[in-house]
């Protein structure tokens, strides 16, 4: 009998293993989640990965962070972050400033504009992710949770 994941890709060969089974499923079901954010994002003017970002720098408060640790802390890399932080500058939702002491540092902060938007998305994307989840149990969201951090802690650094 086919699995949910050959039906939904029309394979017709079993997979090759159990972990590649596991492997694409995980893939597939990242890449549906990550097209649901997009819609969700795109009316507010901005990616899942910038919403990341304003959410990172609401959480830095006034002194703000360097570009190199707004890039340590997002969920998803992003190898260009001084590109993605040009563009949220351009939107006016943060802003940089040169460290006193050091002129070389640049922090970067969330401006009031960025606020608002992080106000406004906020619920929308917090309901966004309930109705997303509601089908699955506290528990299986428990085990879930549980079974994706072992995958990351298996991945070779």
């Amino acid at each position: 009998m086919a699995s949910k994941l050959q039906e939904e890709i029309k394979q017709t060969r079993p997979f090759t293993s159990i972990e590649e089974e596991a492997l694409l499923n995980i893939r597939r079901t990242s890449d549906q989640l990550q097209h649901y954010s997009q819609q969700l994002f795109k009316p507010h003017g901005v990616t899942p990965t910038q919403y990341n970002v304003l959410r990172i720098l609401r959480g830095a408060g006034e002194s703000g962070l360097r570009c190199s640790e707004v890039g340590e802390r997002l969920v998803s890399s992003d190898p260009d972050i001084t590109r993605l932080l040009d563009r949220l500058q351009k939107q006016k939702l943060i802003r940089r400033k040169r460290d006193a002491k050091d002129r070389r540092v640049i922090h970067t902060l969330i401006t009031a504009e960025g606020l608002r938007l992080l106000k406004e998305m906020d619920p929308i994307v917090n309901d966004g992710v309930k109705q997303l989840l509601k089908h699955m149990s506290r528990e299986k969201m428990t085990a879930l949770v549980e079974l994706l951090e072992e995958v990351r802690e298996g991945l070779p650094q």
